[in-house]
Order: C-alpha cells, then structure tokens, then sequence
C-alpha cells in the first residue's frame, strides 16, 4: 500500500472529497485505511460497562485506499507515492511532485 499509519492524507474521492486526516491505521488485506475525522458513521451501542449510558455513537469507518493520496510535504497538495532505493540500500517512498522522500 502506498500510505502507512501516521501519514497525512487528502481524500481524493467520495462523500468526503477535498478534506485531510491523519491515518490511524492501514488494512492492508482489506485494501482500506482508517483515516481521521472522514467518514464518519453513527454506531448503535448497548450498554456497557465502558459506556453505562449506551447510546448512539459517532466514529470513523475505513474507507478504500485509492480514494486517499498522500500530501505533499513541501507543496501541501496531492502527489502520487514512488519508491526508490538509496545508497545504503534502503527502499524509501518518495512524493512524485516535489521529489521529498517521505520515509526516514
């Protein structure tokens, strides 16, 4: 997958288009990623003893990777990922845009 936990993403398609989040985690399996603050979904819940009061819950649900693209670090914008190998024989991702590698 082109995005891990901890990157900041743009939602490129779907109900959410335009906004950012933070990935909180990847299902690569799935081909899905749980990204911050998109695609929120109301949960029923009964209670519990975490939650007495039980209630309706509003919390994220994945949503498929390639409708995320990874934001540039230096331009701010959508860029698309590419992969390289450096001297010391690391394979790193790189943003296409403005060729800043993403890993360190």
């Amino acid at each position: 997958m082109h995005v891990k936990k901890g990157d900041t993403v743009i939602v490129i398609a779907g109900k959410d288009k335009g906004k950012k989040g933070r990935v909180l985690a990847a299902y690569p399996k799935k081909e899905r990623v749980l990204v911050e603050g998109i695609n929120l979904v109301k949960k029923h819940s009964r209670p519990s003893q975490a939650n007495p009061q039980g209630g309706i819950v509003t919390q994220e649900a994945a949503i498929h990777v390639s409708n995320v693209s990874l934001i540039d670090p230096k331009s701010g914008k959508a860029t698309r990922i590419g992969y390289k190998v450096l001297d010391n024989g690391k394979k790193v991702r790189y943003a296409k845009k403005s060729g800043e590698v993403l890993d360190k």
